[in-house]
């Protein structure tokens, strides 16, 4: 009992910590780019206390949507990756491993390669990812043998299997003066051209999936030990694995809709997360979330003033996340579970 009370108090203190100075990156995101703001021109415009209407434009039409956009991408990305990881008791699992991110990129492509709005653009990807996901439980209903997470995790990798066949296709098909270039920048993950405006849509479907995951938080803790171990303390760990794979893809598809495929951060963060305030899930979903933002949040910073020209967050991501999963690896220590 008392070491429950010391890591609830610890997982509380981590939370508050790690909203503190989430809070203060994300008003230091604010004030660096290639415009680069002073403090009190940036707290003139937010007050409302007037300022030049190029700072104002800079602030309020540009950076606050991006700053808005990675700290929701991140957040959703890294609570998605620690409900996959709990669910199969796998820390190699991250939210592309049904397929989403790969049927969200194939249905944002699509809308590249037919010339559609930036809207339809975004539609497509979301119907995209839960297109197949849906399938791969319709692959995985059909199989009536065997582990039922195997199974799972089986038709997730043929369905993304055919999902990236399809998208090379549409590469090979499209323009490759005008579509290519866009299909490819979309694919490599991008915060560049997000606006107020489409963050609207996905913020309420983020939300309407992680409300059941906190609600379900000690539920889904006893996933991790297994359907008998959760069935004998009357948890009915079909129903409850659905739902979490049902709320992870509406989150994954929402943000992988706004910002492309970045990858690494539903892998790596829930680590992070889990060495700092352990494996209950009801510390380490919002751990991993308030991590998952505040590192997309210096990637995109980094992104975007690193060079002149933009840099797909994939890239970076790849670049810090493989190093680090690598280090993982080789320390060969399983304090996830």
């Amino acid at each position: 009992m008392n070491l429950a009370r010391y890591r609830g108090r610890a997982g509380a203190g981590a939370a508050l910590w790690l909203t503190g100075a989430l809070i203060l990156c994300a008003f230091a995101a604010l004030l660096i780019g290639p415009y680069p703001l002073g403090l009190v021109e940036a707290l003139s415009v937010l007050t409302g206390r007037g300022s030049t209407g190029q700072a104002e434009t800079v602030l309020l039409a540009i950076r606050l949507p991006r700053v808005a956009a990675s700290l929701l991408v991140g957040a959703a990305l890294a609570a998605a990756g620690a409900c996959y990881q709990t669910l199969f008791r796998n820390p190699l699992v991250s939210p592309d491993i049904l397929g989403v991110s790969a049927g969200a990129g194939l249905g944002a492509v699509l809308g590249i390669f037919l010339s559609l709005p930036v809207v339809a653009i975004q539609l497509l990807g979301f119907a995209g990812g839960l297109g197949a996901v849906m399938l791969v439980a319709f692959v995985a209903a059909a199989v009536r043998t065997g582990d039922r997470t195997l199974v799972l995790v089986l038709a997730g990798v043929v369905v993304g299997a055919l999902a990236g066949a399809a998208t090379s296709l549409l590469k090979v098909l499209a323009d490759p003066y005008d579509q290519l270039p866009a299909i490819t920048f979309w694919l490599l993950g991008s915060l560049a051209g997000v606006k107020a405006a489409d963050l609207v849509p996905a913020a309420p479907v983020v939300a309407a999936g992680l409300v059941p995951l906190v609600l379900l938080r000690w539920r889904i803790n006893v996933l991790a030990l297994g359907d008998e171990e959760a069935r004998a303390l009357g948890v009915e760990a079909g129903r409850l694995r659905l739902i979490v794979i049902v709320c992870a893809t509406l989150i994954t598809a929402s943000v992988v809709a706004v910002a492309g495929v970045v990858g690494w951060v539903g892998l790596v963060i829930p680590h992070i997360a889990r060495m700092i305030v352990g494996p209950g899930f009801g510390r380490l979903l919002p751990a991993a979330a308030l991590l998952g933002a505040g590192y997309m949040l210096a990637v995109d910073t980094l992104a975007r003033t690193i060079s002149a020209a933009e840099v797909p967050l994939g890239i970076l991501t790849a670049v810090v996340g493989a190093p680090f999963f690598l280090w993982l690896l080789a320390r060969g220590r399983r304090a996830w579970a």
